[in-house]
């Protein structure tokens, strides 16, 4: 196991950037930068043990600072959707900003994922840990309450990056972390043959503005049930107004089981190079994000073009727009909690 840094670039006011590389002895290696805690790639071998980079990106900084869907980045105050910007607390309503049509998205314009976070390395016989920190201070994109965040990035010997979230706040406040790493576990091409599995028997679907309708709908008969594993592309473009409104998947799914306990959410097979991806978390609920906005426009790692669905993310998280849902489970910290949620992404192959 080792962890090693090296410089990545500097922001325009000359703020340096960090890489830190974590390889564990299986040659399975993980890349993060300090600039929003991004994971700018993740090798993992495939079922005739050659490595694959299964992650989206860029190959140098300016990528990132230029035009980046959220490229395997920590999102948040609150990652997803909040409608209108708008949620009350403790009687006071907050406005935030509009960045996404009507709504607020992953944190506003300046988002964690556009921060510069603090690192520290821990090691072990058995894994690697990045330690990030970042003070979110009161009013920062008007959201209440100083706010410090860590979040710890793990790699572990047998193929496992684990992602542990903490927060403490002196106001209380709302939240909502995940990463919104894009993965292929391809290496090229598009998600749509990826099989996948979903714990889950319900989703939350979604008006015209990509907003929660506050219903939890059961997924069966519906093209949302990934309960047994079923081909992404198998019903992405039927004639479903949940699917159409989204312009394929973009959905929050109900994760079955205990919030707080660790506990599988989904399990990503790509037939072609056999690798398996097994997510687990103690977050209620999980995104189901099938790269709908990628159009062309981004030439990624390597030179390629990123069409239509190149990625798919899985973001383990709090429900969308749960300030406005009082029945959602509550995004609400209050001085003298710990916010904590884990999630951990296994790689295998079949």
């Amino acid at each position: 196991m080792k962890i090693e840094s090296q410089p990545y670039g500097h922001l325009p006011n000359g703020a340096e950037i960090t890489q830190y590389t974590l390889a564990n002895d299986r040659g399975m290696s993980v890349q993060v930068i300090t600039y929003g805690g991004i994971i700018t790639a993740l090798y993992v071998p495939d079922r005739r043990g050659d490595l694959g980079d299964v992650v989206l990106g860029y190959d140098t900084f300016d990528g990132y600072l230029a035009k980046n869907p959220y490229f395997g980045c920590i999102t948040g105050r609150f990652a997803n959707r909040i409608a209108g910007g708008r949620f009350t607390l403790d009687g006071v309503t907050y406005q935030l900003a509009v960045n996404h049509g009507p709504n607020h998205l992953h944190g506003g314009l300046v988002g964690f994922d556009k921060r510069v976070w603090q690192a520290a390395v821990e090691q072990s016989s058995d894994a690697v840990s990045l330690v990030l920190a970042y003070l979110s201070k009161d009013g920062e994109e008007n959201y209440p309450g100083n706010l410090l965040v860590t979040v710890t990035y793990t790699l572990t010997q047998d193929n496992a990056l684990r992602i542990s979230y903490r927060a403490n706040t002196d106001q209380p406040t709302i939240l909502n972390l995940t990463n919104h790493t894009y993965f292929n576990l391809a290496g090229s091409g598009t998600i749509l043959d990826h099989e996948i599995t979903i714990n889950a028997d319900c989703f939350t679907p979604i008006d015209e503005a990509m907003i929660p309708t506050g219903e939890l709908q059961p997924v069966a008969g519906t093209p949302f049930d990934f309960r047994q594993p079923k081909r992404i592309g198998a019903h992405i473009d039927d004639p479903d107004e949940q699917l159409q409104r989204a312009g394929g998947y973009d959905h929050n799914f109900v994760l079955n089981g205990t919030s707080g306990e660790l506990r599988p959410a989904a399990r990503l097979y790509d037939p072609s190079s056999g690798r398996v991806l097994e997510v687990s978390t103690t977050a209620p609920g999980m995104q189901l994000y099938t790269g709908n906005y990628l159009d062309g426009t981004i030439v990624g790692k390597g030179g390629v073009t990123y069409v239509r669905r190149a990625g798919l993310c899985l973001e383990t998280q709090g429900f969308p727009d749960a300030p406005n849902h009082p029945h959602f489970p509550s995004p609400v910290l209050r001085p003298g909690q710990t916010f904590h949620s884990v999630t951990v992404f296994a790689f295998d192959t079949a």
